[in-house]
């Protein structure tokens, strides 16, 4: 093992081969590798499209290797301090500056990555980035040490979620099961060195419990997201956001005064053929109107209580509709 300063400086002699199976060991692989294809999974059992699924996996990815790489490049001078062995660092495999550079890079890829999955999905996903570098660079030797592991396992589902079509927020049992999930590993990641960080000062919510209170404490939060996942309801993963509700109502508007109106006028049966013409003669010819044009723009619900403008309707004719409904309101 190599001193600090030439741990630290990255050793001169090491080949590119050793540099680069340096940087792979440094970035906690078994983590990232189970992270990302658990998403993946994820992403492929919510409805996501092949090509969303490969982008999603790829934002996952950048952000566990920018966190893991953080990790270790913070942690260099304690780990060689501490002598523990493993750690490409302390092992003067690969220097902190190219560890540095390599979790940067993988932070700058992955913020272009998570907003190319939407504003929202993008947002919650690089949060939970964020909670992980502050737990790396200040919250790991404080008592909140817990909370940065909960609100990134808890932004993973979330950002799946909300890379669905029309976004739809997460189902609250998913987000609360991440959270617990999330709280289970930070107590297994920490309980292996939980001796080392007491001797380098090191003072997290599991150091403080001691070793033989965070192995008792373990299965809790485990347990606890097993029993939210079997009891969670059945159903789709969430409601639309804001942004997709609004745009919801603003291109199809409930009905109005009118509208209903003209549907007491149209017999209260199956939209066939006599229910296209009677729509037709109620709102007269026009030179630019057709049979064909008048059909595509008036739907009745069953019922015969309302009649929607229809899916996939051009802009100008839902205009054109509005008009109408207003003239035979005024007439009725």
């Amino acid at each position: 093992m190599g001193t600090p300063e030439q741990s630290t400086a990255g050793g001169p002699a090491a080949s590119w081969p050793g540099r680069v199976g340096g940087l792979a060991g440094s970035c906690h692989p078994g983590p990232v590798v189970a992270v990302t294809a658990l998403m993946a999974a994820l992403a492929i059992t919510a409805g996501q499209g092949a090509a969303r699924c490969v982008l999603t996996a790829a934002a996952v990815l950048t952000g566990q290797l920018s966190v893991g790489w953080c990790n270790d490049a913070f942690d260099a001078r304690r780990d060689i301090a501490a002598g523990r062995r493993g750690k490409p660092i302390a092992d003067s495999t690969v220097g902190v500056t190219e560890v540095w550079v390599a979790a940067y890079a993988a932070l700058a890829l992955c913020v272009p990555l998570s907003f190319a999955c939407g504003p929202w999905a993008g947002a919650v996903h690089l949060t939970g980035v964020a909670a992980a570098w502050a737990y790396d660079l200040r919250l790991k030797a404080t008592a909140w040490s817990w909370a940065p592991y909960a609100v990134g396992f808890a932004a993973l589902p979330a950002f799946v979620a909300l890379g669905l079509p029309g976004q739809p927020w997460p189902a609250w049992w998913v987000v609360t099961a991440g959270a617990l999930l999330g709280i289970g590993a930070h107590l297994g990641d920490v309980l292996p060195d939980i001796r080392g960080d007491l001797a380098t000062g090191v003072r997290g919510w599991p150091h403080r419990l001691g070793p033989d209170g965070a192995r008792l404490l373990l299965p809790v939060p485990l347990v606890a997201a097993s029993a939210v996942l079997a009891l969670g309801p059945a159903g789709p993963p969430g409601r639309l956001t804001p942004y997709e509700t609004r745009r919801r109502k603003r291109d199809f508007p409930d009905p109005c005064c009118g509208c209903r109106q003209l549907a007491r006028a149209v017999p209260r049966r199956d939209h066939d053929a006599a229910d296209e013409a009677a729509v037709y003669r109620s709102t007269g010819p026009r030179a630019s109107d057709d049979r064909a044009t008048t059909a595509m723009r008036w739907r009745p619900v069953a019922g015969g209580q309302t009649i929607r403008p229809l899916r996939g309707s051009v802009p100008s004719m839902k205009v054109r509709a509005r008009s109408d409904r207003r003239r035979l309101w005024a007439r009725a």
